[in-house]
Parts: structure tokens; sequence; C-alpha cells
């Protein structure tokens, strides 16, 4: 299992990509190799899947890897490649779900799928050829994922023999479905089943994927090779976390999180244990079989697979949110980043990220104080840029912000905001001026209730802890400077960023409580109506003040178009703002709390 970190539309780089993991895997002594879904063409693609020179290119790519893997002298590996498959000249048709397939896990289904001719599909390549073509049939169409809009879904189960064994093609969401192609795979009886994935990152996903895979070998009656991407792609990030489950359920290896790697697995598989070999229409599906090779290979003296050690909550967030750093950064080719730093915990935590994510040399942090910013705020960017060796300068704005009101009259919050618009507007101007990406330090909490000047703080090109709640800042920031100790290195973070109370500092002894619930009351608040969708009701039932409620919820709904304007931040909880949440601007739907009988009811 190659979990490798690609990128989208760059079909001969990840091409090349192949080539490269592919000759990895035949120097292990490897005979079958499985890459990520869509790995030649990245993912998500969105709309490219639309375009149909893309599509044809695509196409033309997986063909020309096969031959190029031949030249190589890759022929004799068998390699499971994941593309956009596109058949022109086919009839558009809408093939829904079987009544017999039921979605795991309460997951949304495909129950509306796009009319066209575009597939998520994977090839297995053999000898310079396509010997075997899969289409996804199960199409995800919830958060993230707009599988639905793009493709059309599979109706055949690819079984292909090689070395004697039976082989059967799945994709990622397949995996999710119960009564789906594993299913169908352990009525046709197969050896093997491989399935390659671009499964985004969220807090504890890993904890899913083992007992997931573990029904669907239960299923399927074979072991499983799950194959996860790696990497980041604009606001998700992906985590790898490969691994291969025997028929019986046991774990027989695990990749690490957050690093591309080749996961190897030796199988020991008898084809005689399964009494009855099916083809022809099964269920929702047909199942279709290919004979590669029948001879078995030499035996040999199988090695223990490697199980890697799973990572505490902190650190599988931290790197999730470097990696995602990092890629967006370097995919998109900017040399380096500028940000404000301020003294504060959220910039303070964003600077630590950047210097991990790209070396101290590429990143560089400006402090923009103003007649209210404290001697202290002052001193603890200081410290925070020493302490990570980023380089560091100061632009007093006091002056800027005077000249501003000599000639126009601001007071009260239209004041406070002209001073983090003059500091947006010069950090903007340094990104032009040296061609660093603007990063916004707004955190979830923030961008939940509009606590934030459009045009200046949250202006920027990406935005680090766009999706970290307040809360989880300060617990990465303990993490991070813990971290540092054991391994006897500097502690990236000023302890007094850490400690402080929270203050914007627009404002004579302004502090975020004058605004704000308690970021523990408010953050909880977040979770509920932000990630889980609750309504008031159900708000109040889970124990949450009825006051505090309905203030947060009034300033989460009224900031709907500034977070429309907000930049991509990486995603690591279950609903994002983003792509993930889509509410419309204009609404006048508001969740308004029960009356005191209905309250008494319930």
């Amino acid at each position: 299992m190659a979990q490798v970190d690609t990128r989208v539309g760059d079909l001969e780089g990840n091409a090349a990509l192949v080539v490269e993991w592919a000759r990895r895997a035949a120097d292990d002594g490897a005979h079958l190799v499985v890459f990520p879904e869509m790995t030649l063409t990245g993912y998500p693609a969105e709309d490219l899947v639309l375009r149909e020179s893309f599509a044809r290119a695509s196409e033309q790519a997986v063909t020309d890897l096969a031959g190029t893997l031949e030249r190589e002298g890759l022929g004799e590996l068998a390699v499971v490649v994941g593309y956009l498959a596109h058949t022109e000249g086919q009839a558009r048709v809408d093939t829904p779900p079987s009544d017999e397939e039921t979605l795991d896990d309460e997951r949304p289904g495909d129950a509306n799928p796009r009319r066209g001719q575009p597939r998520n599909a994977a090839a297995l390549l053999h000898g310079g050829r396509v010997v075997g073509r899969y289409a996804k049939r199960h199409l995800p169409n919830y958060g993230v994922f707009d599988e639905a809009r793009y493709f059309v879904p599979g109706t055949e189960l690819q079984v292909v023999r090689f070395h004697g064994v039976d082989v059967a093609l799945t994709i990622c969401e397949d995996l999710w479905v119960e009564g789906g192609p594993c299913g169908v795979a352990g009525q046709a009886g197969v050896d093997l089943v491989v399935s390659p994935n671009a499964s985004p990152y969220e807090r504890a996903k890993d904890d899913l994927r083992l007992p997931l895979v573990r029904r669907r070998a239960a299923e399927a009656n074979a072991p499983i090779l799950y194959c996860n991407q790696v990497g980041g792609q604009d606001e998700l990030v992906f985590d790898g976390d490969s691994l291969a489950v025997s028929a019986d359920g046991a774990l027989l290896a695990r990749a690490p999180q957050f690093v591309e790697h080749l996961l190897c697995v030796d199988l020991t598989l008898d084809p005689a244990r399964v009494p009855q070999r099916r083809e022809g229409r099964i269920g929702p599906m047909t199942v279709t079989r290919t004979v590669l090779s029948e001879e078995p290979v030499p035996a040999f003296e199988p090695r223990p697979g490697h199980v890697a050690d799973p990572l505490s909550d902190c650190e599988e967030v931290w790197r999730a949110l470097v990696l995602g750093l990092r890629d967006f950064i370097d995919k998109n080719g900017f040399p380096s980043v500028v940000f404000g730093l301020s003294g504060g915990i959220d910039s303070a935590l964003v600077a630590a990220l950047s210097v991990d994510a790209l070396g101290a040399d590429r990143v560089h942090a400006v402090a923009l104080p103003s007649r209210w910013s404290s001697e202290h705020s002052l001193a603890d960017a200081g410290d925070s840029a020493r302490r990570l060796g980023l380089h560091y300068s100061t632009v007093p704005i006091a002056p800027m912000v005077d000249a501003f009101e000599g000639q126009v009259e601001l007071s009260g919050t239209a004041a406070e905001n002209l001073q983090a618009r003059i500091r947006g507007t010069l950090l903007m101007g340094l990104s032009n001026q040296h061609g660093h990406l603007l990063l916004a330090t707004s955190n979830k909490s923030e961008v939940a209730v509009g606590y934030s000047t459009l045009y200046g703080d949250a202006a920027g090109g990406f935005a680090p802890i766009k999706d970290v709640p307040k809360t989880l800042v300060w617990e990465l920031s303990r993490w991070r400077n813990a971290y540092a100790r054991e391994r006897g290195e500097t502690e990236p973070i000023p302890q007094n960023s850490i400690d402080k109370p929270p203050s914007a500092e627009l404002a004579p002894g302004q502090k975020d409580s004058d605004s704000l619930p308690s970021y523990e009351e408010l953050d909880a608040v977040i979770a509920d109506y932000v990630d889980r969708d609750l309504g008031m009701a159900e708000l109040l039932e889970r124990g949450h003040d009825p006051e505090i409620v309905a203030r947060v919820l009034r300033m989460v709904d009224i900031a709907e178009f500034k977070r429309r304007q907000s930049a991509p931040g990486t995603k690591i909880s279950l609903k994002a703002f983003g792509r993930d949440r889509r509410l419309p601007i204009t609404n006048r739907w508001r969740e308004s709390l029960p009356s005191v009988r209905e309250g008494a009811q319930a």
C-alpha cells in the first residue's frame, strides 16, 4: 500500500510518483501494490472532472502509465491506481442503489447520482496493459463530498485472478455500505479485496477505520487492503493511516499518519478455502472475472507486518495542521508566509505551526502595535519570535490611525475596526511586495461568532487554525511546549501568551470576555450547533444555558456573510466552515427558545 501525496491536476507528476513508489514496492519483493483513490488526477478534482479535456487526458494517462511501468522493468508487478474514467459515446444513465444495500454507520448514500459519463475509477495495470477496471459504486454526497455531482456509479465488480488469487477492486465509500461491493464480493467468492481511498482527516477518524474494515472483511470473507491518501488539498488534509486486515478481522499492518509511506504486508492465501466462485448478476452488481495468471508465487517466509503506534489527540491534530499548511504553501508555489504577531495565543500558535511546517527562514512575522497595545503584548510577540528564530519586525500603526481619524470621525466599534484594517492593509502590502502569502490567525470560535474584522484580522490567503476552537488553541499550545520539553528543546510558545486573558487590544482594558461568553461555554455550544446541527430544543436538552445559547446562535447566524469571505483553512473537525457547512447568507430562519409549556413537556 503506497500512501502517497498527490497534486490535483498534475497527471504527469502523479504518474511519475506511481512509477517511483512502484519501484520501491518491487524492490521490497511485492507482487501487488495499491495506490490511493484517483491518484493520477489527485483528489478531489472538483469541477475539473466536468472538463472533457481533463477526463480524456486521465484516460490517456492510465494507458501511458501501464506502458511506462513495463518499460521501467516493472511490468510483472500488479499496480492498482485510481484515476478519472471517461467513456466516450456511452449513454448517460442513472443507476440508483439497490434496496438490498444499506448504508453502514448511518452515512448518507448516493440516492441521486449525477447523470453523465465520468467515473471515479481504479485500474489494475500489468504487463504494459490495463487488465482490469472498476468504477466506484457508492458516491458520497455529504459533508465535503460532492461525488453525485460529478460521477455516475459503477455497476460491475471487477475480479482479477493474479497468481491464482482472485483480487476484487473497490473504492473508498464502497466500504461504508453494508451489503455493497464487499457483500457482493463475499457472495462471488474472492481471496482478497483492495480498496484505494481518499478519506479526509477529522479528529479521531482513525478510530472508526479499523472497526469498519473489519466488518467489511467479514462480509467479503477475505482480507482487505485499505490504502489511503496522505497530504493537504485546499481545506482538506489526508492522514494516510493505511491498513491491512485479515478475513477474521486481525490487524496485519498499519501505516503511520501524515507521512508518505510504503506499507508492505505478506499474506498467506489459500484459494482452496473458497468453496464456490460465481460471476454474473449478484444483487445490485454484475461480477466480471479476468484471469491474468494461475501459477502461484514461490513459497516464502512471511514477514510480520508493521503496526504504527497511534498518535495522541493533540499530536494528531498538530500534524494535520502542519501538513495542511505546508502542502497549501508548497503546492501553490508560495516561497514564504507573513502574519501579524500580536503576543496573543492565536498568533503565537500560528507562528509555531508555520515554523514546524516551513522552517523558520520562510516565516515572517510583524508586530503592529497601536496606542492601546500593552507592553507585555509586545514583549510576548518578541519572545515568540526569538524562541522560533523567524524573521521579525515592528511597524507602529498609531501615526496611521491618527491620520485616518484626522480626516474622518470614527468612534466605538468603527474606530476599533479601523486599527485592524490598517494592520490588514499593511500586511497585504508586505505580502504583495515580497511574495509572502498572508496568513489569517483567527480561530474557529472567532470565525463562528464573527469576532473578527473584515479586511482586517480576517484578511489572508490561508487560515491555519480556522477550524480550531479557542479551547483547543490553548490545549495544543500546552501540548507543543510539553513536546519540546520532553526533547530538551526550547518551548516555542511563551507561557505568558498561554496564561493571560485573551484580548483584541483595540480599546483601553479590552478583553474578549467583554463581548463573548467564556470560551468553554462558547465552544461547547458551537460544537453542538455548528458541528452537530442541533436545534434550540436539543441544545437545551444537552444542558446549555438558555441565555448563552440564544446569544451565541444569534451571533453565529448573522456572521454568515463574513465567513463566506474568509480564507480557507485546514479541516480537523466533524464540520468545518466552508465547503463542509453551506448555509444561505440571506436567511430568515432563526432557532427560537421553546415556550414554558414546551419546556415543561420536554
